[in-house]
């Protein structure tokens, strides 16, 4: 396999063949595809999810991304049953690492969506999911390991943007929300703001 010149050649010590990390945990999930021609990977999507809201450490997620959940364990899988989609990534409330798809592939994150002028953010992106609930605090593992992936992949891919589910789906999404410390995740990296979502 010929990996695209944006990819993992520049630091070969954390990637593997097709853009997997070598310190998340890999459950591949059979929710991805091929990136379109030319795709610049050069935006990093941060999401929120728990299943059901607000659960944590239940392998609910693993299972979602994988499409093994079980839609009759709980009355709120009745509404996204036979959902199939995936992150890249997943970092759990204690900040372990999961990973689903290989960051050279498209994976299925954004749904309808549009950012720095482009639309189908799951072209040219790459999703990392937190552990959490939106609006609500997140927690220092996470951050820690969350600020780590990031300087990984910033020295991996040409990503020039970070932003949430509710920066390129206004309206439609609200994660990761509030609770999510922007000015930490930035500070932890050094990035000028140019990176993050314009704050009001």
């Amino acid at each position: 396999m010929t990996l695209p010149e944006q990819s993992i050649a520049a630091t070969p010590t954390l990637w593997q063949e097709g853009g997997w990390y070598r310190h998340a945990r890999a459950l591949a999930s059979p929710n991805f595809g091929p990136r379109p021609a030319g795709a610049q990977i050069d935006l990093i999507v941060i999401h929120s999810i728990s299943l059901p809201p607000g659960e944590f450490g239940n392998g609910n997620v693993q299972r979602l991304f994988t499409n093994q959940l079980d839609w009759d364990a709980h009355p709120y899988f009745q509404g996204i049953r036979g959902l199939q989609v995936s992150a890249h990534f997943f970092i759990t409330r204690t900040g372990a690492l999961w990973q689903f798809v290989g960051c050279d592939d498209r994976a299925w994150h954004a749904g309808q969506s549009a950012y720095r002028g482009r639309s189908q953010c799951n072209d040219d992106s790459i999703g990392i999911e937190l552990e959490g609930l939106e609006g609500s605090p997140f927690d220092a593992p996470q951050y820690e390991t969350l600020a780590g992936l990031c300087a990984a992949l910033l020295q991996a891919y040409p990503v020039r943007h970070i932003a949430g589910h509710e920066h390129i789906a206004p309206g439609r999404k609200m994660d990761p929300g509030a609770g999510f410390d922007w000015v930490l995740l930035q500070n932890s990296l050094a990035l000028p703001d140019r990176y993050l979502p314009r704050r009001a």
